[in-house]
């Protein structure tokens, strides 16, 4: 059974798509992660979009997902990179990364790959629309860009204390833009997908009401 949730930067699926795979007993992938780490890649190699072959740099690329229960690790080439997902500088990039279709075109081949004969959880941009179409259950979870700012603003605060609340509002718009108009994989809800608003939800309220629209209509999450 394949779940897949969607939604913008800082609307929270990332950590509601966790907690709702632990919940059901059932893996989860995060594919912004995996879009991170090759941003981070790309980083720190000084690679530019202009001036590299992006299908000869992904064919030279390894990506592994650890889930476990307490922690989602990223290896890339061997190499522990999640620390680095979460950086500012990452932030600003991975929207530029993951549109280039090289890109997203081996993501979602490991991304089906590693979703294979299992029950699992998966959120991102394009999951039920691109990844998996024919998906049991398709949610499209969204907030208001000052609640989706605050709390991108909170997440930083450990790595990057000298950015601002304002900063991080002007870049989830960009973002959303960027994400919404770009030629490969846009965001978009799916037609068939359940909107979700968390603007004025916590957490636990956005698991619960995902939680509460599974069971209604699936006997055995596992099967």
């Amino acid at each position: 059974m394949i779940i897949a949730i969607d939604g913008p930067a800082g609307s929270g699926k990332s950590t509601t798509s966790k907690l709702v795979a632990n919940r059901l007993g059932i893996s989860h992938l995060d594919t912004g992660s995996m879009y991170r780490a090759i941003t981070a890649y790309f980083i720190k190699n000084s690679y530019s979009l202009d001036s590299i072959d992006v299908s000869s740099v992904m064919d030279s690329i390894d990506l592994e997902i650890s889930d476990s229960s307490d922690r989602e690790s990223v290896f890339l080439n061997g190499e522990d990179v999640t620390d680095r997902l979460r950086s500012n500088e990452v932030s600003k990039l991975v929207s530029d990364i993951s549109s280039v279709k090289e890109v997203r075109a081996k993501m979602v081949r490991i991304q089906r790959r590693i979703s294979s004969n299992k029950s699992i959880v998966i959120d991102g941009r394009d999951i039920g629309t691109v990844v998996f179409p024919d998906a049991k259950f398709k949610f499209f979870i969204t907030a208001s860009i000052d609640s989706r700012a605050k709390r991108r603003f909170d997440e930083l605060q450990e790595s990057d204390s000298n950015v601002t609340l304002e900063q991080i509002e002007e870049e989830i718009k960009s973002r959303d833009h960027f994400d919404t108009t770009r030629d490969n994989s846009p965001l978009k809800k799916a037609e068939d997908a359940i909107t979700i608003d968390t603007t004025h939800l916590s957490i636990s309220e956005q698991v619960n009401m995902i939680l509460e629209i599974i069971n209604n209509n699936q006997e055995n999450p596992n099967k």
